[in-house]
């Protein structure tokens, strides 16, 4: 039944929202140039590689050295509104449509922390990501990472389609809100390093 819901609202969301992706795809390329598209390689379910698509955000500036300024630089005023909005986040239902993700499910992170999870953080990864989670709608990237891979975990022992269901109609709230949008002090979120507990 999820992955029957999964493909019905990635679906109706592609077709619904289609002239919105087509204006988006014209702004984000007048705006920030090309690529239109983000994309990069995400662990999905049992850690397998997958390609995830977003909406850029952020422009390529660079210093003298040719290495990208930090995100705080690059993030321009159009690409927090994408992100404030999560409306970078619509090409992701094609993930969904292909697979590679759910509707709900914990974020899919970088390949990278993939050997820095503690036994019980990695079980976030027994069930596809999510373009939307439990830890999204409790406090997204205001949390601290040991308490959002807290969050997925549970939402892993505890799934229902029921759940999954109000983490949908939760999210449209939190969106409507733009709540816990940045970490504090932040552009993005910081990078994990490893559990501290």
């Amino acid at each position: 039944m999820k992955r029957l819901m999964d493909i019905l609202g990635a679906m109706a969301g592609l077709l619904l929202l289609a002239p919105v992706i087509v204006l988006l795809s014209l702004l984000v390329r007048i705006k920030l140039g090309s690529p239109v598209l983000f994309r990069q390689t995400r662990p999905g379910r049992a850690g397998q590689a997958f390609e995830m698509a977003k909406f850029r955000t952020m422009i390529d500036a660079r210093d003298a050295n040719g290495e990208l300024l930090p995100d705080a630089d690059r993030l321009t005023g159009f690409g927090q509104f994408l992100r404030a909005s999560s409306l970078d986040e619509l090409p992701e239902l094609w993930n969904v449509l292909k697979g590679d993700m759910s509707l709900v499910g914990p974020r899919p992170l970088l390949m990278d922390y993939l050997p820095l999870y503690s036994e019980r953080q990695a079980r976030r990864h027994e069930v596809r990501p999510g373009i939307t989670g439990w830890a999204q709608i409790n406090g997204r990237n205001a949390l601290s990472w040991e308490e959002k891979f807290e969050l997925d975990v549970w939402y892993v022992e505890n799934r229902t389609l029921w759940l999954d269901i109000k983490i949908l109609f939760l999210t449209v709230w939190k969106v409507i809100k733009r709540d816990d949008i940045n970490q504090d002090g932040e552009a993005t979120m910081t990078r994990f390093t490893g559990s501290q507990k």
